[in-house]
C-alpha cells in the first residue's frame, strides 16, 4: 500500500495549511516564504492535495470519490466531494473524538476495533450513512488507548451532523452533513475546475 511518508508539519507547510485540521495542536512557525504567485492551475492543484492531504486519500480513491461525487443527482459536484470524503468511516471516528489524527482513527479501524451497526469493520473508506451507529468493540473499550486519546480529544467540538457517547465509546450519524458543516479550509470549486479541464 502507498504511504505518504513526507513530515506532517513540513507538508502543512506547503499546503498553507494549520495542522489544528489535522488534530495536531502544534502551531508551526510560518515561514515567511517568497510571495511567489501560483498559476491559475497551480492554485487548483494545491487545493486538490490540501483535500486529499487531510482526509488522507491517495490519487486514485480521490480521482474515484471525484467521479462519484459526479454521479450524485443532489447538491454541486464540489460539495458532493466534501461530503463524500467526510462520510469516511476514519474521518468519522476522528470526528467524534476516538482518534487524536485521522492516521490514528484510521489505523483504529484497519486494527478492526470498530463497529459499524454492530458488525466489526476494518476498511477506513467505508461509507457511512446517516443513522449509522459506530463503536468501539467491547473488549477495547477499557483500554488505556482511548483513555489517553480521550483525554486529548474529549474537549474538541463533536459536529453537529454526529452524537457522541464517550461513555460507551459510541457514536450516531443523525444525518448526512451539509458543505457549510464541514470546517475544512479547502475550496471545493477549485478541485471542480481541475478536474474538468
Amino acid at each position: 500500500m502507498a504511504v505518504d511518508r513526507t513530515p506532517v508539519l513540513k507538508r502543512c507547510r506547503s499546503l498553507d495549511l494549520d495542522p489544528v485540521y489535522l488534530g495536531i495542536d502544534k502551531k508551526s512557525k510560518r515561514n515567511a516564504r517568497s510571495g511567489r504567485k501560483l498559476s491559475e492551475y497551480g492554485t487548483q492543484l494545491k487545493e486538490k492535495q490540501k483535500a486529499k492531504f487531510i482526509y488522507g486519500v491517495l490519487e486514485k480513491p480521490f480521482r474515484n470519490y471525484y467521479a462519484k461525487a459526479q454521479k450524485l443527482k443532489y447538491g454541486t459536484v464540489g460539495e458532493n466531494l466534501m461530503i463524500l470524503l467526510e462520510l469516511r468511516l476514519d474521518n468519522v471516528m476522528f470526528r467524534l473524538g476516538y482518534g487524536r489524527t485521522r492516521k490514528e482513527a484510521r489505523q483504529i479501524v484497519d486494527h478492526k476495533h470498530v463497529l459499524v451497526n454492530g458488525k466489526p469493520v476494518n476498511i477506513p473508506s467505508y461509507q457511512v450513512k446517516a443513522g449509522d451507529v459506530i463503536e468501539i468493540k467491547e473488549k477495547f473499550k477499557g483500554a488505556q488507548r482511548y483513555k489517553d486519546i480521550l483525554e486529548v480529544t474529549g474537549a474538541r467540538m463533536v459536529p453537529a451532523w454526529l452524537e457522541a457517547d464517550h461513555e460507551n465509546l459510541k457514536g450516531t450519524v443523525t444525518q448526512v452533513p451539509t458543505r457549510a458543516e464541514i470546517d475544512v479550509p479547502v475550496n471545493e470549486v477549485l478541485i471542480v475546475e481541475l478536474y474538468s479541464k
